[in-house]
């Protein structure tokens, strides 16, 4: 893949890690490809650059915009700054904190807005009608998927074939770029998309045929609080065979695990492809003795909380 040749040269090439707890748990051979080690800590720097470095000198110039409740912003601004181009976010005010200032600490501008898909488009075209700035939208680019294949590309390229990959939904720019390579190398059997329950519009749509939109859901996972765009729902009809939902409790029991076991710091959003391999194999979705391969979508969060404890125990003893 072009692409991936290219991009390696700029992103970084992240591990891949296996566990014997987790392979024996699972009854499978479960390949990790953790893209919480990615710049900006997410796989979105791979579809951000790969967008970016592709646009004219003219608009580079003009300058670059995106709407996004954390990672992708943080890519944006990552390659906006290392490439020199002025750079202006748009958040929803209820974007995580630790997200809202590396975005901020990368030298973008924020601009923020009601935490609606609607307010983030309608504050995001206002400002390129004013200052002629060029979308990198999340998932709705296909330059964007096709940077964000190349994470299944590097995953493969190492483990070779298997039997099942999955990889988390929201907007779906990760999972239409993973399950397109998958399908159209003829290297992965099955591709299945994790998705939070209370932000399942992406099952709802894969299981109806057409687009269900969703108001403003509720998860812990907000890295998936977003919609598919009619280009992400096509490359899913097409390439993907299965959508696991996964409860809050779920996702949490599975971010617990990858952090206590594995000693990988990952967000919620990643932590929903651990929980549907669990539930996968528990409905009988996904066989055992299979090879699998799981894809860590970042590892942004905010452990100020988790430190102040830690401070206050020190101050007691």
């Amino acid at each position: 893949m072009e692409r991936a040749r290219e991009i390696e040269h700029i992103a970084n090439y992240t591990s891949i890690l296996t566990s014997r707890t987790l392979n024996e748990m699972t009854g499978c051979d479960v390949y990790i490809k953790c893209e919480n080690f990615q710049r900006g800590g997410a796989f979105k720097f791979r579809g951000a650059y790969n967008a970016i470095s592709q646009l004219t000198d003219e608009e580079k110039d003009r300058g670059i915009i995106t709407h996004s409740s954390g990672n992708h912003a943080q890519a944006v601004a990552y390659v906006g700054k290392i490439s020199g181009i002025k750079t202006t976010i748009v958040m929803p005010d209820n974007a995580p904190d630790v997200k809202v200032d590396a975005t901020r600490g990368y030298g973008a501008e924020i601009v923020f807005s009601e935490a609606t898909i609607e307010s983030r488009e309608n504050a995001c075209n206002k400002l390129i009608d004013e200052h002629g700035y060029t979308l990198i939208h999340p998932y709705d680019n296909l330059n964007v998927i096709i940077g964000a294949a190349t994470a299944s590309v590097e995953l493969i390229s190492e483990t070779g074939p298997l039997d099942y990959i999955i990889a988390p939904i929201g907007g779906g720019g990760l999972i239409s770029g993973t399950s397109s390579y998958a399908k159209l190398s003829g290297k992965v059997k099955y591709v299945i998309g994790a998705e939070p329950e209370l932000a399942n519009d992406a099952y709802l749509s894969f299981k109806k045929g057409e687009i269900q939109p969703q108001q403003t859901p509720v998860t812990i996972a907000d890295g998936l609080r977003t919609m598919l765009s009619p280009l992400t729902f096509s490359f899913i009809k097409e390439h993907v065979d299965e959508i696991i939902t996964v409860s809050e409790t779920e996702i949490v029991e599975a971010m617990k695990f990858l952090w206590e076991r594995m000693k990988i710091v990952i967000e919620p959003s990643s932590a929903t492809v651990l929980s549907a391999l669990i539930k996968g194999l528990s409905d009988g979705q996904i066989k055992t003795d299979s090879k699998i391969g799981l894809i860590i979508s970042g590892g942004n969060v905010d452990l100020e909380g988790f430190f102040d404890n830690i401070k206050k125990q020190i101050v007691k003893n």
